[in-house]
């Protein structure tokens, strides 16, 4: 295994790096936490003129052709620039369940659009308990004619107050397992019926509330087969997880960057505070942490580059890297003490990010128990 990134991917790294650091300031950052879009159209406009919309799809659908190595060096310029906007939402949830599950004509449709950044699209899927199981689908889709009728509530929905269309998951009829009889529809955000209510998050990320009530969607809209999402839904989960893994390594790196840079710099008592052991352990440690989520993001990325099976590696790169984070985040607030705390610094940004990183498609819990299944347990 060669987890070291070939001379086209660090020309994009460091390009990624160069252009964040110019696009993307943190006062960027903190002005679209307290925007009600989020997103940046300057940005996002740019973003899409370099290809990295479409870095992840192929080039007859307007993409790049990248492979998942591509991704996670892009993913980790984002993490450590903190970047705003839809991508997670857009290119990786949506974007990528429509190229793994959608008709030739769909892909031919929205790809391109995506890519082009004219399209934003978010997927509903996480409801009440914001468990990623298929048990947890309660919003129903049903048969009417030549269309089917959605009512029910998704919870946690990003990006749906900008998004032009939403990709929801509902239940089309019931079967023997909880995965049997999951469909998903492509629906216009602008839809009778539809109500979204943006909420208010430790991150200023932004999650929706999204209420269906009698949605009238035709059946041309279903991606993929009838009844059948959860399969392909799966696969997408799985490869926008590596990516998810990747965005919180380039953040906790850059925590650490900061903490480690404020202990050389800082003098108390006639010394730099990282010369005190406490001091330095702390970062010693979380120089660990942070090595240790690099080597389990890498390994899954590889593996799934390859065709390999990998749900066991990215269960266990998701379960860790979120956690680290956050422990790293917490250590650049103890090193850095009351100005890491204070909304002027940078620190909070990433401990803010660490949580909702955390959480996205699922948390450490949830992942220690999809790793225990893997393990026959």
């Amino acid at each position: 295994m060669d987890f070291d990134y070939n001379d086209e991917q660090k020309m994009l790294k460091q390009g990624a790096r160069e252009f964040f650091e110019k696009e993307c300031p943190k006062s960027l950052v903190k002005q679209m936490m307290e925007d009600e879009k989020g997103n940046p159209p300057e940005l996002w406009k740019k973003m899409s003129q370099l290809g990295w919309l479409g870095l992840i799809y192929p080039e007859k659908y307007g993409g790049g052709d990248g492979n998942m190595i591509d991704l996670i060096a892009l993913e980790e310029e984002m993490g450590r620039a903190c970047l705003p906007g839809p991508f997670l939402s857009t290119v990786l949830l949506s974007g990528l369940f429509i190229l793994h599950n959608g008709s030739e004509e769909q892909k031919k449709e929205i790809l391109p659009k995506i890519a082009g950044g004219q399209l934003i699209l978010t997927l509903a899927l996480t409801e009440q308990s914001d468990s990623y199981e298929a048990s947890a689908v309660s919003v129903e889709a049903k048969a009417e004619k030549d269309d089917y009728i959605i009512d029910g509530t998704k919870l946690f929905v990003p990006d749906a107050q900008i998004a032009d269309y939403i990709i929801c998951i509902a239940r089309t009829k019931k079967g023997d397992k909880p995965e049997d009889g999951l469909t998903a529809f492509l629906v216009d955000r602008k839809t009778p019926g539809i109500t979204i209510t943006l909420l208010k998050t430790l991150a200023g990320d932004k999650l929706c509330e999204v209420v269906f009530n009698k949605v009238k969607v035709s059946k041309k809209n279903i991606i993929g087969k009838l009844d059948q999402a959860w399969g392909p839904l799966q696969q997408t989960l799985q490869q926008v997880k590596i990516a998810q893994c990747a965005e919180m390594v380039g953040g906790a790196q850059r925590a650490l960057e900061l903490a480690a840079d404020h202990a050389k710099k800082r003098i108390q008592f006639d010394r730099p505070i990282g010369s005190f052991p406490v001091i330095h352990h702390l970062i010693a440690n979380a120089m660990m942490d942070v090595d240790a989520c690099k080597f389990l993001t890498y390994e899954a990325a590889w593996k799934f580059s390859e065709g390999m099976p990998c749900a066991k590696e990215i269960a266990m790169a998701k379960a860790w890297t979120g956690e680290a984070y956050q422990r790293t985040a917490a250590m650049g607030h103890q090193v850095l003490g009351g100005i890491g705390y204070t909304l002027d610094g940078e620190m909070h940004l990433y401990f803010r990010r660490a949580k909702s990183g955390e959480l996205t498609l699922g948390d450490g819990k949830f992942h220690r128990e999809a790793l225990a299944k893997e393990l026959g347990m």
